[in-house]
């Protein structure tokens, strides 16, 4: 049976080694650095309102996670959840977890927009999405790095 329920403290492992999985794999232009990733980790688990994440849990196993940005448009009349990644393990994908994470993912958090983005090529998860009522935007993202170049 499929459980999805809020990040945990005690999940810090599986979702360092989960978004490392992410991170190596073709749905994503480039890894990023393992401080990164726990600094989403610790901004999730600390109550923020801007950062939430979701765990998939089969058979008492962590298998995948949606980590989720929490934000305002005025474009869309309202709140948006931005679904900034959505992972699931090789060994558990077609058992519905990605799926689940989004249901829940839009149960939990009503916005008048939801938004996630994916690489062109990434087809299981655009049919996944299609299925689920997204539709592609016509916009050409653009964005601006504020980080610190030691990371």
């Amino acid at each position: 049976m499929m459980v999805i329920r809020d990040l945990a403290q005690r999940d810090k492992e599986d979702y360092i080694a989960m978004a490392e999985e992410f991170y190596s794999s073709p749905a994503v232009l480039s890894p990023i650095p393992r401080g990164y990733i726990e600094r989403a980790f610790d901004e999730t688990v600390s109550g923020s309102p801007y950062a939430k994440a979701l765990v998939a849990e089969s058979g008492g196993k962590a298998v995948g996670y949606a980590l989720l940005a929490l934000t305002y448009s005025q474009e869309a009349g309202g709140r948006v959840v931005w679904i900034d990644e959505v992972y699931v393990r090789p060994e558990a994908r077609g058992l519905g977890a990605g799926r689940a994470l989004i249901k829940e993912t839009l149960a939990r958090y009503p916005a008048a927009r939801c938004r996630l983005e994916l690489e062109p090529d990434n087809d299981g998860a655009r049919r996944l999405y299609e299925r689920l009522g997204f539709n592609p935007l016509p916009y050409v993202q653009m964005y601006r790095e504020n980080k610190k170049s030691d990371e």
